[in-house]
């Protein structure tokens, strides 16, 4: 997908990774909606992005309140018409500990931002994305979703292993009625960001995330703009081969578009349950050449 003449949404767009993905998608040519709770920061990211010559919006919402996507949706074809690309970046680690002492008020508001969030901001555009036959979504992987379990952070991993499953869903959805949208999920990779620091802010979170301590300052951490840089790499290459699936900031994306058709085929980049045998197991509940078995 280029760019240039394109809308894309971009929720959380006053974080870090936000803020770096909504000026990368401007710089690129598009008109970006940049939405999230504050609308101070909001207009912080809208300031950069102008005075890098690019354009936008800011549309102040809380991703956990459907009538608030429903308005930013709505806003955002009235003001601009289209909506070519979302980005669901709006997440919440709020909940550090094991499980035997979670609020469970607390932990089930991560899941709330990170997987029904998203799934909301999808409900919304979707509509308008199936009616064009056109349009990309990119749900944001993280700790938790395709590397493992996050010890100590279960709602965020949950959430984020949820998110794979329900994107590659979605992807299969959209196949059934012969819809061209596609959906992706992306891995930032490890960012010292507000969200990083706050696993680490107190000896007993920091008891439950010590590895964050280990990443701050290591060559694994990454400036905020690599997961932007990487998701104009996967929007380059975007095609219905590689529907569905999960890429990382780190990806030789070259290499991916060369191997398209075996992943494809092989259906790599997804999540797995293996037997001792080496089969998909233990039964398929949707059959991935045909749709639903």
């Amino acid at each position: 997908m280029e760019l240039k003449g394109k809308t894309a949404i971009v929720t959380g767009a006053g974080g870090s990774i936000g803020q770096s993905l909504a000026i990368e998608f401007a710089k690129a040519g598009a008109k970006v909606v940049c939405c999230g709770r504050t609308e101070s920061k909001l207009k912080k990211t809208l300031k950069l992005i102008e005075q890098k010559g690019g354009t936008g919006i800011a549309i102040p919402t809380d991703v956990t309140e459907w009538n608030q996507i429903h308005r930013m949706v709505d806003l955002t074809l009235e003001k601009i018409s289209q909506i070519d690309l979302l980005f669901n970046n709006a997440g919440s680690f709020k909940y550090v500990g094991p499980i035997w002492s979670a609020d469970p008020e607390v932990w089930w508001h991560d899941v709330r931002v990170n997987l029904l969030g998203s799934m909301m901001c999808c409900r919304a555009v979707l509509p308008h994305m199936i009616e064009r036959n056109a349009g990309i979504i990119i749900n944001m992987d993280g700790g938790g979703g395709s590397n493992g379990p996050n010890v100590g952070g279960s709602a965020y991993g949950c959430s984020k292993a949820a998110i794979l499953r329900f994107s590659e869903g979605l992807a299969k959805e959209l196949k059934i009625v012969g819809s061209s949208v596609l959906v992706f999920c992306m891995m930032p990779g490890f960012v010292r960001s507000n969200m990083t620091e706050y696993l680490i802010g107190t000896p007993g979170r920091e008891k439950w995330q010590p590895h964050v301590r280990t990443l701050i300052g290591s060559e694994a951490e990454l400036p905020p703009d690599a997961c932007a840089k990487a998701t104009m790499k996967l929007l380059s290459i975007a095609s219905p081969e590689l529907n569905g699936r999960i890429f990382y900031v780190d990806m030789d994306y070259e290499k991916i578009e060369r191997n398209k058709k075996r992943i494809q085929q092989e259906n790599l980049y997804v999540m797995h349950l293996l037997t001792l045998d080496g089969k998909l197991g233990p039964w398929p509940l949707v059959d991935t050449k045909q749709g639903i078995s």
